[in-house]
């Protein structure tokens, strides 16, 4: 492998992961909160659609933006009412969230536009497009640094870096401010924070709306970054690597960036070397497909037993009278 092989496929990591990436944060909100949240993938499928309507019918990519934040956020604060209103299965309602978003999703597609649960193409200011960073074009001669600043640093959409900044962002809130503590100590003794004066509702309704918001910029970012419109199930399943993801980062932000990382260099992996060749025996493509898939499930077996989430995750919380 080249050096020039290698940074394409370093970049194509970056723009794979960066969904990944998004996803598992909205779901590491959530769940420090004590609210666990299957509903990632409904959520993200959601918003990609209605951002890439949206941004097809006004041409502006980002009135689809929040058009995808909003669909999401409208599914997690059904997620919100089910789980901590009425107490229901937090499980169960993430699951009907899925379904509900994957039929309804096409349903409304194949309504409006006629082309078979899709939306049509996007292009020019209906999709968000690359950013060339300072300096990109001027170091692009110069030997080994001016690739990895030009091609593989410079020349990502504005979503991509912004969810690369959430990560600092994300491990500052929850462990160097007030509401990052008390939104952790939900997750783990919602009787004490309820003791100290602190209403449990309200943050967890707080960080199952933040979950909301980062799963619509996720899916808006599928539908109008990564590609360039709507198709039928376009998630393909990354909501479910977001919480292997998280899993195996053990709800932290910095690990949860190496875990999106590694499966976003998995995806772009297979991309590349579809029908590998190694010494006369030929990998399908399919099993360069799975890869991803399969290494979820390796880390699920192999670490779900390890890592320990927030204590009081998956309950209700009922306040003793």
């Amino acid at each position: 492998m080249d050096f020039l092989t290698l940074i394409q496929i370093l970049d194509s990591t970056i723009r794979l992961a960066t969904p990944l990436l998004l996803a598992c944060l909205a779901g590491l909100y959530s769940e420090r909160a004590g609210v666990f949240d299957i509903g990632l993938e409904g959520k993200m499928l959601a918003a990609a659609f209605l951002s890439a309507a949206v941004a097809y019918v006004t041409g502006s990519v980002w009135l689809g933006l929040l058009a995808g934040i909003g669909a999401s956020m409208l599914l997690a604060l059904v997620h919100g009412l089910a789980s901590i209103t009425f107490r229901g299965n937090q499980l169960i309602s993430g699951v009907a969230i899925n379904f509900l978003a994957a039929g309804l999703t096409v349903l409304v597609a194949q309504s409006w536009f006629q082309q078979g649960g899709r939306t049509p193409s996007l292009m020019g200011g209906a999709r968000f497009e690359p950013i060339t960073l300072p300096f990109a074009d001027a170091l692009s001669g110069v030997p080994f640094l001016g690739p990895i600043y030009g091609d593989l640093v410079s020349g990502h959409s504005v979503l991509v870096y912004m969810a690369f900044a959430l990560v600092p962002i994300t491990w500052w809130i929850l462990f160097r401010t007030r509401f990052g503590l008390r939104l952790r100590a939900v997750g783990e003794n919602p009787a004490a924070v309820d003791t100290a004066g602190v209403s449990v509702t309200r943050l967890r309704y707080a960080a199952v709306l933040i979950c909301g918001v980062l799963c619509g910029v996720a899916g808006a970012y599928l539908a109008t970054g990564l590609q360039a419109g709507f198709v039928k199930d376009m998630t393909a399943g990354r909501g479910f690597i977001a919480l292997a993801a998280l899993i195996f980062a053990k709800w932290r932000p910095w690990n949860a960036l190496w875990a999106c990382l590694l499966f976003g260099l998995l995806q772009a992996v297979a991309l590349r070397y579809q029908n590998l060749d190694l010494g006369g025996i030929v990998i399908p493509v399919q099993v360069m497909d799975v890869l991803p898939y399969i290494l979820t499930v390796i880390f699920l077996a192999g670490f779900v037993g390890k890592a320990i989430p927030p204590r009081a995750g998956g309950e209700p919380y009922v306040k003793e009278r």
